[in-house]
């Protein structure tokens, strides 16, 4: 299947015994993966690269955990597959990860509107996250939500930049309560690199 077609399918998903018996090493294959798409913008948010091995885990560990079979499998497909990037993107979930929930709460309370403010800046051009349109992620109070899902939308220039190695990649943040910046290692570059056609 072409990576601009990268959907997972109900022949990919194995039966929930199987998956539980190779759950393990599959896991500790995958970690390695996930490690070099994890990258921390700030001292509360996480950016996770996504792919379609990330979320052929995700989609098997949802249906193991919640036994709804074969009855539940469309609906996390559906739920999945749009998190797959396409080959001419990047596709994040972005989560502000703040254990306590009275801090969580005032933090999230004064990051409205912060699902619009993500971006990806490779050399001097920044690209603009684009947030899921499922639902509503900052709620009337003010308030945003701690998961976030974005797209990366990349122009054939600019995945050209991405893999040449003198060109500096970021993730930023550009909400007035919470402006940050990270740098993308070589190792994470060439990782994401694998998402483009």
């Amino acid at each position: 299947m072409p990576i601009s077609e990268r959907r997972v399918t109900l022949q990919d998903l194995l039966p929930d015994a199987e998956f539980a018996q190779r759950r393990k090493a599959w896991r500790s294959e995958l970690l390695p993966v996930k490690r070099l798409r994890r990258i921390e913008l700030g001292p509360h948010c996480t950016f996770y690269f996504e792919c379609f091995d990330t979320m052929l885990f995700q989609i098997q560990e949802m249906l193991l955990i919640e036994k709804g079979g074969a009855e539940q499998a469309p609906d996390e497909l559906a739920a999945y597959n749009p998190l797959i990037p396409q080959g001419s993107e990047l596709v994040a979930t972005v989560m502000f990860e703040i254990d306590d929930p009275l801090r969580r709460q005032t933090i999230l309370s004064r990051l409205g509107g912060v699902e619009d403010c993500f971006f990806l800046q490779v050399g001097g051009e920044r690209i603009a996250g684009v947030p899921e349109g499922d639902v509503e992620r900052t709620r009337e109070d003010g308030k945003t939500s701690s998961v976030h899902f974005l797209r990366f939308p990349l122009k054939p220039e600019h995945i050209a930049r991405f893999r040449d190695p003198a060109t500096e990649i970021l993730v930023g943040c550009g909400h007035e309560r919470y402006s940050h910046l990270a740098g993308l290692s070589p190792a994470t570059r060439a990782e994401l690199s694998r998402d483009f056609a």
